[in-house]
């Protein structure tokens, strides 16, 4: 339903003018937000939803909103704004916000604060399981403003905002975000650091008075990118608290934050906030012209972190283009043979990749013109003949006649210095003219906002996938973006080049359906929902030591479910890090991921392909599990074991992996809690043995373990747990339950 009105439908206390009140509501969570005729939509509430009541003379009753707008209202502090204030779905200081502003910009230097009158309303009614979506349209000062919130059927709610030039001057976005409020009772904030190969480390802090923010200047997203920057309440868990997160679908630069006042935040007491993060002047808007910011996903959950991610997964999940399963076993030769390109090598490892179940074989650094290390040829997509003078035909060809896909690395963003592309096109650059910017892994971005620059690349990618035709592509892109200028205007360019790599990746997909890409960037430095908008898979990292995957993995899967992330098993000592492990450890690791091998399996012993092909077997055996259950977590004690599993979403199976990271000072780990069972199901719980047995230092391991499983209610597993043997470090186990 759509109103074009500036009248009011009834008064709130206080005298409130408004238009209605609103309630999106989805699988446990709701969102009340009130529209005004004068100001922004503000959001009442988010959180639990709130169960609407009978009437007692039988009438419909209440949908669980009343009296909500008038226990909202604040009261007016002393030396402080005089007349009480709350504050919209982006707040500016007409509102009497004093904390970062949901919108800044200027006409000319001419200063912006917006006092909106609503224009247009437009609700829409979820249908079937709930959600629905509210779109509010404003103007003011030169300015229109267009609100877009959906509540999606899982419970996540995704908001984006769009803004348009009224004007005859120019208007330069500074900011735009979306924003949601917190409660009093969010006390902790959690997000996420890393760097190369240690992507994704948790790092906690009380969230007081100020601002929590993770703001990111690398033209991507980072090895450090915060992924979920989480509130809750204070102690919370993968499976305790509750808890409010945000994430920002967008692979440029972009900010995060949580803010606390102390005047509070008008009906609030805090907010949560994401956007895209421009640089100076790069968003200047003619009249006419409008900007529209990415999307930014909230979720709500009362049953810790496994909760908020349920709500990521199930819309990832239910998306019409997401990868279809069952995912296929991957090869990639990188680790194998780097960039010793040899046609006889590599079918040798093609023929004993197809002889233990591998699906598909991608081929990657190495075989385009000038590539023999990584200091030239980026940019020159074609393949080199004096490594390969037939062309990739004879080992596409073998490997599709092995009944196996063939993939292929490109890296299209950027180029060597040390190239034909650079050396005749070196305006297109993406750095100021004739000054390259600070060198990294000996590449410069290559600027394809130019649309001769877009042009090139597309029709050198476009040749390639149409003679080859892979069916993957590895899309990488290994540098952060440093002094990004777009050269024929001489403004920044990082929002013009992640656009444009959306285009190209667009493009591509339009012209060859069924072609499916990897986001890598010098390992897990582009995983955002931007980009997986129009891709199938993240690389997690570039390090397959899986003690190292195992924490990464496990916190990559606060916003990614597991077929999305690219987990392999690579060799005994890992290149990254030096460290051995056994392969029941590598091979547990990479299994509840989208499943692969990084390794010279020629030189595998006929033990070692003995074990990598019962593990593939148990892979594809479970992943219609893996790929679509509900992801759990355990809260362990003790820091030095880790319990990850999946659910099946009616209970009825299971997968639990537990690892033993180091020594403990316990002599026994004890009874371990298997979350996400149902209480009520009685399940036969069974050792699968076929990645190998972990090894152990004891007298006598628990029954069970000597059995091979046991018979139990969900009820004992989940709440009373389930004694484990002691492991030794670097070890690992897996336990498959089924209902009984």
């Amino acid at each position: 339903m759509t109103d074009r009105t500036d009248d009011g439908a009834g008064r709130l206390g206080g005298g409130v003018q408004q238009i209605r009140t609103v309630r999106l509501s989805a699988a446990g969570t709701a969102l009340v937000v009130q529209v005004p005729a004068t100001g922004l939509p503000r959001v009442l509430h988010w959180g639990a939803d709130l169960p609407g009541t009978d009437g007692a003379d039988g009438t419909d009753g209440s949908d669980g909103t009343e009296g909500l707008a008038e226990a909202s209202l604040p009261p007016a502090a002393h030396n402080a704004v005089d007349v009480p204030q709350q504050i919209s779905l982006v707040p500016t200081q007409g509102e009497g916000w004093r904390g970062h502003p949901g919108i800044a910009g200027h006409h000319e230097g001419r200063a912006s604060f917006p006092r909106w009158r609503v224009r247009e309303v437009d609700e829409e009614s979820g249908g079937g399981p709930g959600g629905g979506s509210l779109t509010v349209t404003a103007g003011a000062d030169g300015l229109e403003l267009t609100c877009e919130l959906r509540m999606e059927p899982s419970g996540l709610v995704r908001i984006r905002h769009t803004v348009t030039n009224t004007d005859p001057a120019p208007w330069t976005l500074d900011t735009l975000m979306a924003v949601l409020p917190l409660p009093r009772e969010a006390g902790e904030v959690l997000d996420l650091t890393g760097r190369w190969c240690r992507e994704r480390a948790p790092q906690r802090s009380e969230l007081g008075m100020g601002t929590r923010m993770r703001a990111s200047r690398r033209g991507r997203t980072g090895h450090d990118a915060p992924l979920v920057l989480t509130a809750g309440t204070p102690g919370f868990g993968f499976r305790t608290g509750e808890v409010w997160g945000v994430h920002t679908a967008w692979s440029g630069d972009h900010v995060h934050l949580a803010e606390r006042l102390p005047e509070g935040a008008g009906q609030a007491d805090a907010v949560i906030a994401g956007g895209e993060a421009p640089h100076p002047g790069e968003v200047r808007l003619a009249q006419g012209a409008s900007y529209t910011t990415p999307w930014v996903l909230f979720s709500w959950s009362d049953q810790g972190l496994d909760g908020m991610s349920a709500r990521f997964h199930r819309w990832l999940r239910a998306r019409p283009h997401h990868p279809p399963a069952p995912r296929p076993v991957v090869l990639n030769t990188w680790e194998a043979v780097y960039f010793d390109h040899d046609l006889d090598k590599l079918k040798r490892l093609a023929d004993t990749a197809a002889g233990i179940g591998v699906e598909r074989f991608v081929l990657d650094d190495g075989w385009f013109r000038g590539r023999r290390d990584d200091t030239a040829g980026l940019g020159d997509w074609t393949v080199d003949t004096g490594v390969w003078p037939e062309g990739l035909h004879p080992l596409f060809d073998h490997v599709r006649a092995l009944g196996m896909q063939a993939g292929l690395w490109v890296e299209p963003e950027m180029v060597n210095p040390d190239s034909d592309l650079a050396r005749a096109h070196p305006d297109w650059l993406l750095t100021t003219e004739g000054r390259p910017s600070p060198p990294s892994r000996n590449q410069q971005p290559l600027d394809l906002s130019r649309p001769e620059a877009f042009a090139h690349v597309f029709g050198l990618l476009d040749a390639l996938v149409a003679e080859y035709r892979p069916a993957f592509l590895k899309w990488d892109h290994n540098r952060d973006l440093l002094e990004p200028v777009h050269a024929p205007t001489g403004s920044a360019g990082t929002h013009g080049q992640t656009r444009a790599a959306y285009a190209l990746l667009d493009r591509l997909r339009r012209a060859h359906p069924g072609l499916e890409i990897e986001s890598c960037s010098s390992g897990g430095g582009r995983v955002d929902l931007g980009i997986l908008e129009r891709t199938d898979r993240v690389w997690g990292s570039d390090t397959n030591d899986p003690l190292e995957r195992l924490a990464l993995q496990r916190w990559t899967g606060l916003l990614v479910p597991p077929e999305l992330v690219g987990s392999h098993v690579g060799a005994r000592t890992a290149h990254t890090t030096g460290r051995d492990a056994d392969l029941p450890l590598r091979c547990l690791t990479a299994l509840i991921g989208h499943a692969g091998i990084e390794w010279d399996i020629t030189a595998c012993t006929d033990e070692e392909l003995a074990v990598l092909d019962a593990w593939i077997r148990l892979y594809k055996e479970l992943r219609p599990l893996l790929h679509t259950g509900v992801t759990v977590r355990g809260d362990a004690p003790d820091p030095a074991e880790q319990l990850d599993g999946v659910v099946a979403e009616d209970g009825s199976e299971a997968v639990f992996r537990y690892a033993r990271l180091a020594s403990s000072a316990r002599a026994a780990p004890g009874r371990v809690r298997l979350p996400g069972l149902r209480e009520d199901r009685t399940y036969r719980l069974v050792w699968r043995r076929e990645a190998g047995a972990p090894s152990t230092l004891e007298t006598a391991p628990p029954p069970w373990f000597t059995a091979g499983g046991l018979t139990a209610s969900g009820a004992v597993l989940a709440r009373s747990g389930l004694q484990m043997p002691v492991l030794n470090p670097s070890q690992a186990l897996l336990l498959h339950l089924t209902e009984v």
